[in-house]
């Protein structure tokens, strides 16, 4: 997903790449068990056989949604001498079979035919490389640790090497209220979509129909593992780092909720390197708000002609690790612009300053569950609202310990740890911490922030439930940053037990208490960043498709509360607009509304709601697909309900819904 409508103002299209282009909208895949996917190829001309081949592997439909920014990168390598193919996942855009879940073994196993095939085609020479962000990152990553003798690097952004600690169903064992249904609710949509029938003929309709009645909703899944176990660590590189042995380049922004995963990869990968993280939001960083944007191909082209062709277990190689430490700013929901400094992170020295030292004593934190609704969206793509707003009701809300005024810069540089002596009157709960920018009039700027589910303190896989009433310690990270608190500025840092609706709420409002003589909160800092420059800041692209806007998108977000029943709402409304590709005629749009609920003191009555409506239609077809899904809950149990109905040519074709009680467990 992302924002409604590439802006091509910020790139520059190169029309003197080395190769023309020669494209194959659809070129078929089979495997052994009989499903055929389906793939668009990238060819460059005049080479008998490409320098290379860069796949990119995912569920989100070739032939329309992802069209647009397929066309500009994969074109962008094919006109540079390398082979782009770009492959539907099973059960999804024109590929037969099922799509079951996320990152399924299936979706692996598939991968590995879809190597052999690629290696066997007379345009390839055999070396691969995989690209992608986010769900192609996520897979990325996952083959690489298969280890096919093909696939010789893989370029990864916007993913995690993590599934269950750092994505959108739990974070530091939290439910993510956010974003557990919310994106589950996305797939249930977006997997309603049909086939064409000019790529897959006659069958278009026999599969839709298979695809409607046989593609669960992933929630249900997803909520039934509530902690780290096998489920989630299938497709987790971080239990195995050993296994991935080609060279990796990764990249992702301040902004993206998956940063972290980039300071692991450096941290753990035993292979060639290269990490860049900017001040982006979840996007390819040749587009991706807050700028300054970079050249992203030209990045991943100079990486193909070094590794694609070269043994990395016999080629020396240093590792690079570039951050962008942003300058302070007032708050704003929306940044076009994030003013900074790129710095060499493999240079520069980085010490800890425990921030909580100067305070002392003993606390009850305030426990209000309207708390954290001035967070922003956890993973923003970079639509207006996404990001979080002036943090003085959050932190009103919350427990908050303000320093003095700098005195000199404060260059926050990593991830920041934090160590805490709790006690509670309640066997479970949560906890979560934020770091804000104060400056001298007042305005608070987010910084950073971090969640953890006590239970968890020993173990994801074995939680313990509390001991009431006694002291016990805990420790966990927030996201990493690159931050500079400026002179004159506080550092500001709030604690609580609630965070609605990132943080799924516990049963009961807990007592819970913090001894500040035994709790440490260390930040990174560095009194002298090394600066350095990126090689390509200018991003280029290849020529985009034409396409006719026929409605334009649109955003609302707004908090709102009540005041007859005392609950607030966060209401999310987007209107990705409706848009037709010029050279295919495919017309495609989709509206998404979201709201979160919950009534202040009463835990229990936190509710999430997701709705969709889809449309889709060529020359052959007119689909329109609405899905609904809420989730709610109990002391005892969650409860999800998703319903679908879909339409041919304004005729409803099929109806159905889905009803699941699942039993908490430490959540």
């Amino acid at each position: 997903m992302g924002v409604f409508d590439v802006d091509y103002s910020k790139i520059h299209e190169r029309t003197d790449l080395p190769y023309a282009v020669r494209t194959i909208e659809h070129a078929p895949i089979p495997l052994t068990d009989g499903t055929v996917l389906s793939a668009k190829l990238w060819l460059p001309e005049g080479l008998a056989m490409a320098r290379g081949v860069i796949l990119e592997y995912l569920p989100y439909r070739k032939d329309e949604f992802t069209a647009l920014r397929d066309e500009i990168r994969l074109g962008y390598f094919a006109g540079c001498g390398y082979a782009g193919v770009r492959v539907d996942i099973r059960g999804t855009g024109d590929s037969g079979g099922i799509i079951e879940d996320e990152y399924p073994r299936q979706e692996q196993q598939d991968c590995l035919e879809v190597f052999d095939w690629i290696a066997a085609q007379t345009w390839s020479a055999g070396n691969i490389a995989m690209i992608g962000k986010s769900w192609g990152g996520f897979n990325g990553l996952q083959m690489a640790a298969h280890q096919h003798p093909a696939l010789k690097t893989i370029v990864t952004l916007c993913s995690t090497d993590d599934r269950y600690a750092d994505d959108v169903h739990y974070r530091g064992g939290t439910l993510m209220g956010s974003d557990m249904l919310w994106w589950a609710s996305t797939m249930f949509a977006y997997n309603a979509r049909p086939p064409f029938p000019r790529f897959v003929g006659d069958r278009w309709r026999e599969m839709w129909l298979e695809r409607l009645e046989k593609t669960p909703p992933f929630v249900e899944t997803w909520l039934e593992h509530q902690t780290r176990d096998d489920y989630w660590r299938q497709g987790s590189i971080c239990e195995n780092y050993s296994a991935i042995r080609i060279p990796v380049l990764t990249m992702s922004g301040w902004a993206d909720g998956y940063t972290d995963a980039v300071f692991r990869l450096m941290d753990n990968l035993d292979v060639p390197k290269r990490a860049i993280v900017g001040p982006w939001a979840h996007e390819f960083p040749d587009l991706a708000i807050p700028g300054p944007q970079i050249g992203y191909l030209q990045e991943c082209v100079s990486w193909f002609d070094r590794w694609l062709a070269t043994d990395a277990t016999i080629e020396p190689h240093e590792d690079s690790f570039v951050v962008y430490l942003q300058d302070s700013v007032p708050p704003q929901t929306t940044y076009d612009y994030r003013p900074g400094q790129w710095v060499d992170l493999l240079a520069t020295d980085i010490s800890d300053l425990d921030v909580l030292e100067a305070f002392s004593g003993q606390q009850t934190l305030a426990n209000r569950q309207h708390h954290g609704l001035y967070s922003g969206v956890f993973c923003p793509f970079g639509q207006e609202g996404d990001l979080p707003d002036d943090q003085t009701i959050d932190n009103a809300l919350a427990t908050s310990w303000t320093l003095p005024a700098t005195e000199k810069p404060l260059n926050m540089l990593g991830k920041t740890r934090v160590k805490l002596r709790l006690r509670s009157d309640q066997p479970t709960g949560n906890v979560h911490a934020r770091l804000t920018d104060v400056s001298p009039e007042g305005e608070k700027t987010y910084i950073t922030a971090g969640q953890f589910n006590l239970t968890h303190r020993h173990s994801h896989a074995e939680p313990k439930a509390l001991p009431v009433d006694e002291w016990f310690d805990v420790e966990f990270g927030l996201d990493v940053v690159g931050y500079r608190l400026p002179v004159g500025h506080r550092l500001e840092i709030s604690l609580s037990p609630t965070y609605w609706p990132q943080v799924w709420p516990s049963t009961a409002v807990a007592k819970l208490q913090v001894d500040l003589d035994r709790s440490q909160v260390r930040v990174p800092q560095t009194a002298e960043p090394v600066l350095t420059e990126l090689p390509f800041t200018r991003a280029e692209t290849a020529k985009p498709l034409a396409k006719t806007v026929l409605r334009e998108g649109s955003r609302t977000r707004r908090v709102i509360k009540s005041l007859t029943t005392r609950e607030w709402l966060l209401d999310d409304f987007s209107d990705e607009g409706l848009r037709m590709l010029d050279h295919n005629g495919i017309t495609y749009g989709t509206k998404n509304h979201n709201v979160w609920r919950i009534r202040e003191n009463e835990p229990l009555s936190a509710m999430t709601e997701s709705t969709w409506e889809v449309d889709l239609s060529d020359a052959d077809i007119s689909i329109h697909v609405d899905t609904q899904s809420r989730m709610s809950c109990d002391t005892e149990n969650f409860y999800v309900v998703n319903s679908l109905q879909a339409y041919e040519e304004g005729k409803e074709i099929y109806r159905n819904s889905w009803e699941k009680t699942i039993p908490r467990y430490f959540c």
